[in-house]
């Protein structure tokens, strides 16, 4: 039998809310192929959550009362140190679109996600911004610039907590369409310290929209994109047999515990994590 390492606990425990499940959750080891830095390493604790009849909205409010209790629960209170910063939990935390915070960056950055005769001139203002021309080029739509610019020029400024909201299409191939913004889906990033903390969708859960990403995603990795996924044909049968409206949380367990430890490095909070070999 041929196995592999998980990358996400995320479509089985979604097939735990076809199957009627209200609410699950697992908190377990995760593996990627990345590289090894003061942020990322191989190995990783993830929490994951899926509650039926919510959505990213919802997630929010949870993830708020999440950190804050861990908070609470180790230091008795909502302010702490973070290197030469004083991180303040007190909630509510900033809720900013990625469009609005990318504008803050880029006042001009008003092309429509949705007309691809524009991306000649978002490729440009991006460029103009200090982006790097790379990142730049290998944009194929508006919306692959948007997210381009914020992770530039916007996320490492992200020292209190903030939730980044409403995220391009493209790049959240699980994540419900917006009801309202064309173009976009119903996601959102936590950020705290200039870092991702928690990843949030509401659900996607039409199956032929899904399948239709998934082949999207296929057609990447078959193209050399590393990061793209395959089609799952389990999952899709599952989804098929209808999924109510919800809403999904990941949260990246390492990650925060750094924060409230004033941790500089992953490695401070992972028992044996994988060093590179000596020279």
């Amino acid at each position: 039998m041929e196995l592999t390492l998980r990358i996400a606990t995320e479509l089985h425990l979604k097939r735990l809310i076809i199957g009627g499940f209200p609410r699950v959750y697992e908190l377990g080891r995760i593996f990627r192929n990345e590289g090894i830095s003061t942020r990322h390493n191989p190995e990783f604790t993830s929490v994951e959550l899926y509650q039926a009849y919510a959505d990213y909205d919802d997630m929010m409010d949870l993830t708020e009362e999440l950190v804050c209790g861990m908070a609470n629960e180790v230091s008795d209170s909502t302010t702490m140190p973070y290197g030469e910063h004083t991180i303040s939990l007190e909630r509510p935390w900033r809720r900013v679109t990625m469009h609005d915070i990318v504008k803050e960056e880029i006042p001009d950055f008003e092309f429509d996600l949705n007309d691809p005769s524009t991306l000649d001139a978002a490729k440009a203002a991006a460029t103009a911004a200090g982006v790097p021309v790379p990142d730049v080029q290998k944009c194929t739509t508006v919306g692959y610039v948007l997210n381009a610019c914020f992770e530039e020029l916007c996320e490492p400024k992200l020292i209190q907590p903030t939730f980044v909201t409403d995220y391009p299409l493209e790049v959240s191939p699980l994540s419900k369409p917006h009801r309202s913004k064309a173009g976009m889906v119903e996601r959102f990033e936590l950020f705290a310290t200039g870092r991702e903390l928690a990843n949030s969708f509401s659900e996607l859960t039409d199956p032929v929209d899904q399948r239709e990403r998934f082949e999207a995603q296929a057609a990447k990795k078959e193209a050399g994109d590393e990061e793209a996924c395959d089609v799952d044909e389990e999952f899709l049968s599952a989804l098929e047999q209808g999924m109510p409206p919800t809403g999904g949380l990941g949260i990246g367990i390492d990650r925060l515990v750094m924060l409230l430890t004033d941790s500089p490095s992953i490695r401070d909070v992972i028992a044996f994590p994988l060093l590179k070999p000596d020279a």
